[in-house]
């Protein structure tokens, strides 16, 4: 067939035209690694300033003296405590978020603060103020752990491997769980002489001075495997993300992955909890932040985001607030805030949970 001499200039051009590059990958072009490595040099840069902060300003003994190294050390702790505590609550907070298929809904919703507050404010009950006493401790520090960490466990292999296998029942389950622990504890504190509830009042309050240096040792090996096996599993994490007909159709046990998911996220957030008590928004916050800067679905971007967002805003409001205005109890009472209010937030922007 002949063609025409109308068709010949749209020919040529369509030969000249340059063919667009497309590309699919966790970061989908220059612009897109440009921005998570300039967010991510942005959050080391806070960490870092934050940590030498920490450290080093304000020591009122001389450089250099023992009296200088014995606060360097009591200040190196609380750094490693922040460090734990962002790492449990960003990786624990992102990986069930993939596993339920929601981005607004938290492992506090489980009732890990409520069975924390229950625990404490049962052994005050007791026995009175040195049932404060009674619960410092490493067997303490570990005991705490264990029931939050069965407690959860029961809860997801009885809700998600018996007849109801439905992840939106098991997070109506332990809303109630965690509001009926919340009355239960509340009763007990109207039954507490005031002394007495001052005392359980400091504990129940998120506090990084509630850790002991002598949980860290165990502490920190805890987390870090954990966070290692969640770090291997990020392609599954992938994944599941895609929802649970598309990874089972992919060749993956949607429901005993979870369910294994869900176990590593109850030790996560059961030693956060034990640890400094409850957070509820901490992890929301890094998990949202992480999102909203990495603006991808591997998990293996994700994770390191979300810790360094976690450790960049927990350390930065310690230095000021510590250090610059000597108000450190306050530090998670402002995390929680601003959590709190990143929540709403998303909440009313997205409309629905």
């Amino acid at each position: 067939m002949l063609k025409t001499a109308q068709d010949a200039p749209a020919q040529r051009g369509t030969q000249q035209a340059p063919q667009q590059s497309r590309r699919s990958g966790p970061l989908t072009g220059r612009r897109h690694r440009r921005v998570y490595a300039l967010v991510t040099a942005v959050l080391i840069l806070i960490s870092l300033g934050s940590t030498a902060g920490i450290l080093f300003y304000n020591n009122p003994m001389p450089v250099g003296s023992d009296g200088w190294w014995l606060i360097a050390g009591m200040r190196r702790d609380s750094l490693l405590t922040i460090a734990v505590v962002a790492l449990c609550h960003a990786m624990a907070t992102i990986a069930f978020q993939t596993a339920v298929n929601n981005r607004i809904i938290t492992p506090g919703i489980m009732g890990f603060g409520s069975l924390y507050t229950a625990i404490q404010t049962g052994f005050v009950y007791l026995f009175g103020i040195t049932g404060v006493v009674m619960l410092v401790g490493v067997p303490q520090f570990f005991l705490q752990m264990a029931v939050m960490m069965l407690l959860a466990t029961g809860l997801y292999t009885w809700l998600l491997s018996g007849k109801f296998s439905n992840i939106h029942i098991m997070l109506l389950v332990g809303v109630v769980l965690g509001g009926t622990l919340g009355s239960l504890s509340t009763f007990m504190q109207r039954m507490l002489t005031p002394s007495e509830f001052d005392v359980l009042t400091a504990r129940l309050f998120g506090n990084l001075s509630n850790a002991r240096a002598e949980y860290l040792p165990y502490a920190i090996p805890i987390a870090l495997a954990v966070a290692v096996v969640l770090w291997l599993w990020a392609p599954k994490l992938n994944v599941i993300a895609l929802g649970k007909d598309n990874a089972t159709n992919l060749g993956l046990n949607h429901k005993r992955e979870v369910i294994k998911i869900l176990l590593l996220v109850s030790i996560l957030v059961s030693l956060a909890t034990a640890l400094v008590g409850p957070m509820m928004f901490l992890g929301f916050l890094t998990a949202a932040l992480a999102y909203q800067f990495g603006d991808t679905y591997s998990h293996r971007h994700l994770f390191p985001l979300g810790f360094l967002c976690g450790y960049a805003v927990l350390s930065a409001s310690y230095f000021v607030l510590r250090h610059v205005w000597d108000a450190g109890g306050a530090v998670t009472v402002i995390v929680e805030l601003v959590g709190g209010l990143v929540f709403l937030f998303f909440l009313l922007r997205k409309g629905r949970l």
